[in-house]
């Protein structure tokens, strides 16, 4: 592929892709907007109208792509798999890693189109010859922590004009240049196709025998109460027990095959000073392994933690920390930082 001033925009039809469809014009390059099908709750498809009259009034050619087969089968079915397993799962990381950005490159590739782009929150630097993601300007919207996954082949193509602005600028841009419904659109929150409750998605989509009443036992195995279903708990959860005692209660373990959950009154009781990562990413082996300035982060916006990551002998990546950290769930990811440039990340698997 040749370097050209073409780029792929993936567009959601939201404020974030719109504005840098603008900014991307302004610097120069030929854009086309593509907005993929993910998945449309309700048969609704207003999205894919705001992608194609925002392109239509920009001058700029949009299509769409229909993935809503492959997102069912490599992010839906994940999601129901991972928490019938008694598992976290980390939907938008696999998405974006996995599905979003290789298909904007595919689709990249077969359009004759070097650059691709996103309305991410996030930086990119080259850092002793390897891409690495970089946290955005703004943190509160900073994206980082879902791209740890993304190999170089990608992150060389990519131009993320959003990443050293703010998402308030990003309104007053769209506004200061007509265009209102991209500006006052509502920011989409938690997974997009259960961005609410992922406990009644479960429930119109899991076998209804698969999920059945249980036991909550304290740590000593003592019957403490009933649960609904150990998939509708996940550990380190405090709300929503069902549980009323005179003190906090935290979720220490489950175990599917039991359809038990254990709870403990000591949120000290859920802390671990390891852990072990599957499906791992390193961008540059010589930057993270064995190095004790590194920072892992096990949940977006918050936890980070000092750690040390090696290599065991059977391929997983251990994370020694240097201090206890609680509520390490199997399922979810951990990326690892270091001045804010993403080093690579992995799946925890104990």
């Amino acid at each position: 592929m040749q370097t050209n001033n073409r780029v792929l925009l993936g567009m959601s039809g939201g404020t974030d892709s719109s504005v840098a469809a603008m900014l991307l014009m302004d610097a120069g390059y030929k854009v086309t907007g593509v907005t993929f099908r993910f998945y449309e709750k309700d048969n609704n498809t207003e999205y894919l109208d705001d992608a194609y009259n925002l392109c239509q009034s920009l001058g700029i050619r949009h299509i769409t792509y229909d993935l809503r087969d492959k997102f069912k089968e490599y992010i839906i079915d994940y999601f129901i798999k991972e928490y019938m397993l008694g598992r976290t799962p980390v939907p938008c990381t696999l998405c974006n890693n996995y599905l979003k950005w290789p298909i904007l490159k595919e689709i990249a590739d077969r359009e004759g189109i070097y650059h691709i782009a996103t309305g991410h929150y996030v930086q990119k630097t080259l850092c002793d010859g390897y891409w690495h993601i970089k946290s955005g300007t703004d943190p509160d919207k900073d994206q980082s922590f879902f791209l740890w996954g993304l190999p170089q082949d990608i992150m060389e193509r990519m131009i993320l004009p959003l990443g050293n602005i703010t998402k308030a600028r990003v309104r007053e841009i769209a506004a200061e240049r007509g265009f209102m419904k991209a500006s006052i659109k509502k920011d989409s929150l938690g997974v997009c196709f259960c961005p609410m409750d992922y406990r009644s998605f479960l429930r119109k989509n899991v076998n209804p025998e698969s999920i059945r009443p249980g036991i909550f036992c304290d740590e000593d195995g003592n019957n403490i109460g009933k649960h609904e279903g150990y998939p509708f708990h996940t550990i380190g959860q405090r709300r929503g027990l069902g549980i009323y005692m005179n003190k906090a209660l935290f979720v220490k373990e489950i175990l599917p095959e039991e359809n038990k959950v254990v709870i403990s009154d000591k949120l000290s009781s859920l802390e671990h000073t390891e852990m072990w990562l599957t499906d791992w990413n390193i961008i540059n082996p010589e930057a993270l392994l064995g190095k004790d300035d590194v920072i892992v982060k096990i949940r977006y916006r918050k936890q980070a933690n000092r750690c040390t990551v090696t290599m065991t002998d059977d391929g997983l990546l251990h994370v020694k920390l240097h201090e206890p950290l609680a509520a390490i769930a199997p399922g979810q990811a951990a990326a690892f930082y270091r001045n804010n440039i993403v080093l690579g990340g992995g799946i925890i698997n104990k």
